[in-house]
């Protein structure tokens, strides 16, 4: 294998899970991922929440970890990375507005790079103008923005991630098996137990 550089964008209050799992994860078979938020630099922090489902019409949220940044958003060369990772929760919301992280995300997209995103993570896909004529999921609530913005939504299960060429996405942590192994699979990374 082949050890990959990807980049990870993440922002305050993104899903718990949904950040420390895949980079754990990314980083356990070999790859070196670099975690960044606009305006922040290696070292500082980043509060996350943990959202779950219980019944109600939404996720419900209770405070998560602080999240180490290991990487300098304002030193970011996108175009040494071989992939993409967009965290979900909220903090897309808040990323989505930062110029420099579309002009990121669209380097990867029109350079047909792989990307994952996961949850909310398509909000930034759709800001970035990345994902028009493809089929990709994402949390429920977004399905709107997926549309508006020219791509397909797809409605599955909490468990299950979708692949439409070098773009993997899932609709929550619960895709995690599915959605980080489809994303190994597009970087060309083999798990042989």
């Amino acid at each position: 294998m082949t050890a990959k550089r990807l980049l990870m964008l993440v922002g305050d209050f993104g899903e718990d899970y949904e950040i420390m799992v895949p980079f754990q994860a990314l980083t356990m078979v070999g790859h070196t991922v670099h975690a960044v938020c606009p305006d922040k630099k290696q070292g500082q922090t980043i509060k996350t929440a943990i959202h779950d489902f219980e019944g109600d019409q939404t996720y419900s949220e209770k405070p998560g970890h602080r999240f180490t940044l290991n990487a300098s958003f304002a030193d970011i060369d996108e175009t040494t990375y071989d992939g993409l990772v967009i965290a979900g929760g909220r903090g897309p919301e808040y990323i989505r507005l930062n110029p420099r992280v579309l002009e990121m995300t669209r380097h990867f997209a029109t350079t047909n790079k792989p990307i994952a995103a996961i949850c909310h993570g398509a909000q930034v896909l759709a800001a970035a103008d990345a994902i028009r004529g493809k089929r990709l999921s994402a949390y429920p609530a977004c399905a709107p923005e997926v549309q508006l913005a020219g791509g397909e939504f797809a409605d599955i299960g909490m468990d299950e991630a979708v692949v439409d060429g070098m773009l993997v996405t899932a609709p929550a942590w619960p895709a995690h098996p599915q959605w980080l192994a489809a994303f190994l699979r597009v970087l060309g990374t083999q798990v042989v137990p």
